[in-house]
């Protein structure tokens, strides 16, 4: 049973956009964080940013700060990954996911979506 259902990846030109969308199954968001890591081929899944439960908190890694905005839609249950100037080196699998517990020692993952950017 999925938790996290993720959807918008897709193919695009490098300097394009894309936004991905997560959702929570038929359940309402815990009262936690929320956010999305990536993983590219041979490479460790690595954090892309998080947002806070109310949403006035964001962090980014460096590689998407200022591209990439986290956003939430708590009445929805649904988070996104607003994703502007990509490069290629943006292409991954991007998974979201949504803490459990306040240290997100817990967490819901999605199961991905592939991001292909072309040069």
């Amino acid at each position: 049973q999925e938790q996290l259902v993720e959807s918008g990846g897709g193919l695009v030109q490098a300097g394009g956009s894309l936004r991905l969308s997560c959702a929570a199954s038929r359940r309402t968001f815990s009262p936690y964080a929320v956010g999305w890591f990536r993983q590219a081929p041979g490479k460790e899944r690595e954090f892309v940013g998080g947002i806070s439960w109310s949403g006035g908190r964001t962090n980014y890694a460096d590689s998407v700060k200022g591209r990439f905005t986290i956003s939430r839609d708590n009445a929805k249950n649904t988070q996104y990954l607003q994703m502007n100037s990509l490069k290629p080196e943006d292409t991954a699998v991007y998974y979201c996911y949504e803490d459990r517990d306040s240290l997100g020692q817990r967490r819901y993952w999605g199961q991905g979506t592939q991001v292909t950017v072309s040069s």
